[in-house]
């Protein structure tokens, strides 16, 4: 009997040593504070830097496209633009999904985040919501092109514009005419003529259809793409910020950065907008430059009291890398893919030589940001 007692009296005594949530939080530092002080200078740099990396991908191709003085070849562009597919389906994947799934399941959380698996469910919901917010989207603007006699194309829309809107530059020039900055703009007059006298073939209606539906499809396209690549580069940013692993990842989301607005930038310079919105896709590719060098600065600034593992963050962090993985998986698979491959008439005439180019590009850009996940 005294030996039993004795055994009950160690299991307790055991038990009662046993690490308490309390005490697995404080080892887990699920509080505040714990950011890293180490590299301060160049954390500071890296503001800088990343920011002219970023601005660079993103806006180079804009600016290339605008200038043909620069001689360089539409297949510079065209393999820019498909590898740029790859790394935002990539990126939705393996930066932003995978991470999420982690924050969510944080040991840090408990109750219901240990329950369900939400990272998934978020990522779910922004696909959908996504969705429907596009739809809603081209039903006001398409029923406000029928108030003004015009029937809109309902596959010329997506971030450049497919379908129809997947006409040669050549193709172009027979209806629009050009910018002072050489940017291709749709003359207003000439669409208002093209509408009110269409031809019996349709050809003119179908130019009509692609330029008209071309600025609110492709605003609406590339709202939603910068959308998902600002919410997670802001926490890209803050992350970078206070990490103790700052020179690897220092160096990996230099590359990441440029690869992601190289993807970005590419499908901004093929936008043929309105002389009114010709702004929009170097305004797209600024922003896109400072959100990640905003992220960093505002992770300076409460490195004393931010800590990235802690509940907060994991929450906060885990939602919206799961939104934006939603976002970038709707844009990359139903814009770019679905749009560019499918539903593209001047793929499907395409060589087999001209196809294989396009997929393969895509793919490079999905396996290099893959492997880019090895590190961050």
């Amino acid at each position: 009997m005294s030996s039993l007692t004795a055994a009950a009296s160690s299991s307790s005594t055991s038990l009662s040593a046993s690490p308490s949530p309390v005490s697995d939080d404080d080892e887990l530092n699920c509080g505040s504070g714990g950011g890293s002080v180490t590299f301060f200078k160049l954390r500071i740099a890296s503001v800088f830097i990343i920011m002219a990396m970023a601005m660079f991908g993103a806006l180079f191709p804009v600016l290339a496209k605008r200038k043909p003085a620069l001689g360089i070849p539409p297949v510079a562009f065209d393999i820019a633009k498909y590898f740029g597919s790859g790394v935002i389906i990539a990126t939705a994947f393996i930066h932003l999904l995978d991470p999420a799934i982690e924050e969510l399941g944080s040991p840090c959380l408990s109750g219901t985040w240990q329950e369900y698996p939400w990272a998934l469910a978020l990522s779910m919901f922004a696909v959908f919501a996504i969705f429907l917010v596009e739809l809603l989207a081209f039903r006001i603007g398409t029923a406000y092109l029928n108030k003004r006699g015009i029937s809109p194309n309902p596959h010329g829309h997506g971030i450049i514009g497919t379908a129809k809107a997947h006409a040669s530059d050549s193709e172009w020039n027979s209806e629009i005419i050009p910018s002072p900055s050489g940017f291709d703009t749709p003359n207003s007059s000439d669409l208002e003529k093209l509408s009110a006298n269409p031809s019996p073939a349709g050809t003119h209606e179908s130019h009509t259809e692609h330029v008209l539906d071309t600025p609110l499809a492709q605003i609406i396209g590339v709202a939603i793409l910068e959308f998902g690549v600002l919410l997670h580069s802001v926490l890209i940013g803050l992350t970078l910020a206070v990490d103790p692993s700052f020179i690897t990842l220092f160096i990996v989301i230099i590359f990441h950065q440029t690869f992601e607005g190289l993807g970005l930038g590419a499908r901004l310079a093929y936008l043929k907008l309105p002389l009114a919105y010709e702004y929009v896709p170097v305004l797209a590719g600024v922003l896109y430059g400072l959100t990640t060098p905003i992220g960093i600065a505002v992770g300076l600034g409460v490195r004393t009291t931010y800590n990235p593992g802690s509940a907060t963050a994991s929450i906060v962090s885990g939602v919206l890398d799961a939104l934006s993985s939603g976002i970038l998986l709707y844009t990359g698979l139903v814009e770019l893919l679905a749009h560019e491959f499918l539903f593209n008439p001047a793929m499907h005439q395409a060589s087999s030589g001209k196809l294989v180019l396009a997929i393969g590009c895509v793919l490079a850009g999905a396996g290099i940001m893959a492997l880019l996940g090895r590190w961050a």
